[in-house]
């Protein structure tokens, strides 16, 4: 029969009365009302028989053994003392002791005596004890438990105190091997420090070869830019040199022809020509490289760019309102070099910019310098014009925009772009400045003997001395 097979598989309990009033079941039936919902209390009207209630008991220690012994958790209870008066098969098993050899033990000295370290665990700071000797429920999953075999095993374990008619008559424990958990989350923790491990490299190494990259355009611009100064040095050296003696034959010849109108005339149109082609040479030596970075320094040549392209840009738009202010803080020496030549740039792709995109009418241009002794370079262009939204300043074919970010980058600084379409457009270059060192001038020390002195003389008044 069922009811016989489940009665077989009933809780060993320590000289349990059998009773279903003993002390261990009333324990058991304390702990699992916790667990399920009994029926309802009868009322004196209803109540049954002594007989009837009896074998209402035995039904319920049953199931209540049935379930104990089927479930996959470790249970066992203990008294105010400390020791087992009951445990299911399911502990017993994970601890290693066969369950009448533990029944009556001080289970705190049978398998929790020890720390993981190996250190000796006093019973008064036992969570497990405290439930019942302080009324303190505990879930505890950062400790171990000892086997028979005196090894040990990581477990998780609640402790729930027993209180009957007002008073603590034991705890109840409930305990999990997690000791596979813990591999698991061992095994995952290090393959999640060999995964961080490798992005940490691999992040390294991107890292590394972006600076190799930045530092070969770096080079890149700056092998550029001497290019660019030796063509305009040759342009204006040779091409210069030629049509200025050009000029000087043709009006050589035209003075001689001053009886021949027709010739004259040809002359006069020769000149014209090659003074335009004097003026746009100029010009592309300029772009190439201006000589006024050069011979003046980088505020006359911001400055001069500036003029250059409100001048040349209100010859489109009539209605194009200029403002320009540049305010350097004394003291300050222009930059020089790399530098100097990277703000010039960026400062140009920012006018031109304006210039193809913007269809501004008005163009606001700020540049301020603060004060030594680390000065910091702010150079701000604003506009009202169309705008752009942020996915186009972001997009990675801006080649405009990348260029002077990371010309700004090479020497730390930074470029901020504010735009929306409608609401114009805000360029902002923030840029610390690298002093040139102002060597003082040391006077050579003469070590050739100085040439004796007169001895002074004595005068009298009326003689000169």
């Amino acid at each position: 029969m069922r009811t016989k097979g489940v009665r077989d598989a009933a809780l060993v309990r320590a000289h349990a009365p059998p009773a279903p009033c003993g002390a261990a079941w009333c324990l058991l039936f304390q702990c699992m009302a916790t667990r399920f919902s009994a029926a309802p209390t009868p009322t004196p009207a209803t109540a049954p028989t002594a007989a009837g209630a009896g074998q209402v008991a035995a039904v319920w220690r049953d199931r209540l053994s049935l379930l104990l012994e089927s479930t996959g958790e470790g249970i066992f209870g203990i008294d105010m003392a400390g020791c087992c008066v009951f445990v299911n098969r399911s502990a017993a098993q994970m601890l290693g002791w066969p369950a009448d050899a533990i029944i009556g033990r001080n289970m705190h000295e049978l398998i929790h005596h020890t720390h993981a370290d190996g250190r000796h665990y006093p019973e008064c700071d036992c969570p497990i004890f405290k439930a019942f000797r302080q009324g303190l429920p505990c879930r505890i999953d950062d400790e171990v438990f000892w086997r028979a075999d005196g090894s040990a095993f990581d477990a998780e374990y609640t402790s729930h105190p027993i209180v009957e008619h007002g008073t603590v008559q034991g705890a109840v424990v409930t305990l999990v091997d997690i000791t596979q958990r813990r591999e698991a989350q061992a095994l995952l923790r290090r393959t999640n420090e060999l995964l961080e491990s490798r992005v940490a490299e691999r992040t390294a190494e991107l890292q590394a070869s972006a600076a190799r990259l930045r530092e070969l355009a770096n080079h890149g611009e700056t092998v550029r830019e001497q290019e660019r100064t030796r063509i305009a040095r040759e342009i204006h050296d040779e091409l210069g040199s030629l049509l200025v003696a050009l000029k000087m034959d043709v009006h050589w010849l035209a003075k001689r022809l001053d009886d021949r109108p027709q010739l004259h005339g040809k002359c006069q149109g020769m000149g014209r020509l090659i003074d335009s082609a004097v003026d746009n040479l100029g010009r592309i030596i300029t772009d190439l490289r201006p000589s006024i970075l050069d011979h003046q320094g980088l505020w006359a040549a911001l400055e001069w760019q500036a003029q250059e392209f409100f001048a040349h840009t209100a010859d489109g738009h009539a209605d194009l309102q200029a403002d320009l202010q540049i305010t350097v803080a004394a003291g300050v020496p222009p930059p020089e070099g790399g530098q100097a030549i990277a703000i010039f740039r960026i400062f140009q792709e920012m006018l031109s910019n304006v210039a193809r995109h913007a269809r501004a009418r008005n163009v606001q241009v700020r540049l301020w310098v603060d004060d030594p002794p680390e000065p910091v370079l702010y150079l701000s262009v604003r506009d009202d014009g169309v705008g752009a939204p942020a996915q186009a300043l972001e997009d990675a074919r801006s080649y405009g925009v990348m260029g002077m970010r990371e010309r700004a980058s090479h020497f730390g600084g930074k470029l901020h772009i504010d735009s929306a379409p409608g609401q114009g457009t805000r360029v902002r270059l923030v840029m610390p400045l690298v002093v040139p060192l102002v060597v003082p001038m040391v006077v050579p020390l003469d070590m050739t003997p100085a040439p004796a002195q007169a001895l002074p003389t004595t005068t009298t008044a009326g003689q000169p001395p």
